[in-house]
């Protein structure tokens, strides 16, 4: 019997942040989180989440933040989802 098994990334969602002020630029309300979750499938099938990836990006300087990046607002918006 042959069985697939792997991982395949999710949907990417996005979330505003209105209250982060960006690092870089200094501009306030700027800052998207995106996150993207990793699942676990059996034939095709998603079966289970296995982890969670986030980024925040400045749609003003485009500067791209990863998580050891993000500052003590940003992780507060994550944490509150």
């Amino acid at each position: 019997m042959i069985l697939f098994f792997g991982t395949k990334k999710g949907k990417e969602n996005s979330n505003k942040m209105p209250n982060v002020v960006c690092g870089h630029c200094a501009q306030k309300g700027t800052v998207t989180l995106y996150s993207q979750e990793t699942l676990a499938h059996v034939f095709w099938l998603p079966i289970t989440k296995i982890g969670t990836n986030h980024y925040a990006e400045c749609s003003h300087c485009k500067r791209v933040y990863y998580k050891n990046d993000f500052s003590a607002d940003m992780l507060k918006v994550i944490n509150q989802k």
